[in-house]
């Protein structure tokens, strides 16, 4: 693990904003609203609970998965495995770009495919609503961090050939820190951000500069 790839997963989380707020933006927009008996108005603790747990979710999946890429290491040959996952990350970020763009739904099916497993996690994050406090939204968090995302999915592929389970984590933490951004916006600026994020200009550009550092991923991975 390198100081560019760290930076390339930070990177991969901003340009995925548009995404994420489309994913997650219902319940971080429900989060910004008042509980019975409280002022109406952003809940920047429960926000930031709320992502710390999602995060962390992250940053779990990133150590599982980068821990069985090492034990693969054993059975291919390193340079061959990593040009493999180079490709396959590569081509992930070009499908998400072209998703976010409006130009492709083929990442649905993707998605599709992890919503069997969240169909059963999910009604224990709904037993948490209302969220009256910062512990409550970082349980929400944690569960709802693993909401089937093919932006997420891609970067678990990308740590898979991470190195190991400690880089891994280290990947899916950088990726999750850029996410941050967008999602702390949405709650904060509810409705108002998830309209602008939600312009075709907007995902256009978002998926056009993805679609380039999928290229890019591509081109590191054979040079």
């Amino acid at each position: 693990m390198n100081e560019l790839s760290l930076l390339a997963a930070l990177t991969a989380g901003l340009l995925g904003g548009v995404h994420c707020v489309g994913m997650c933006g219902g319940i971080v927009g429900a989060l910004s609203l008042a509980t019975p008996g409280q002022k109406q108005g952003p809940r920047l603790p429960i926000l930031l609970g709320y992502n710390i747990g999602r995060i962390t979710s992250y940053v779990i999946a990133g150590a599982v998965v980068g821990g069985i890429g090492q034990l693969s290491l054993g059975v291919m040959r390193i340079q061959s495995l990593q040009l493999v996952l180079a490709v396959i990350a590569g081509l992930m970020m070009i499908l998400m770009g072209l998703y976010l763009g409006g130009w492709s739904r083929f990442l649905r099916h993707i998605e599709n495919a992890g919503g069997v497993v969240w169909r059963k996690i999910e009604p224990a994050g709904r037993k948490l609503l209302p969220v009256r406090n910062p512990g409550q939204g970082l349980l929400l968090g944690l569960v709802w961090g693993w909401l089937p995302c093919g932006l997420v999915y891609s970067m678990l592929i990308w740590a898979l050939g991470s190195g190991g389970a400690v880089d891994g984590a280290l990947l899916m933490l950088a990726f999750g820190i850029g996410t941050l951004p967008n999602l702390l916006a949405t709650g904060l600026l509810a409705g108002q951000f998830v309209r602008w994020m939600q312009q075709p200009r907007v995902r256009a550009a978002a998926g056009v500069l993805l679609i380039l550092f999928g290229l890019y991923t591509l081109y590191r991975g054979f040079v």
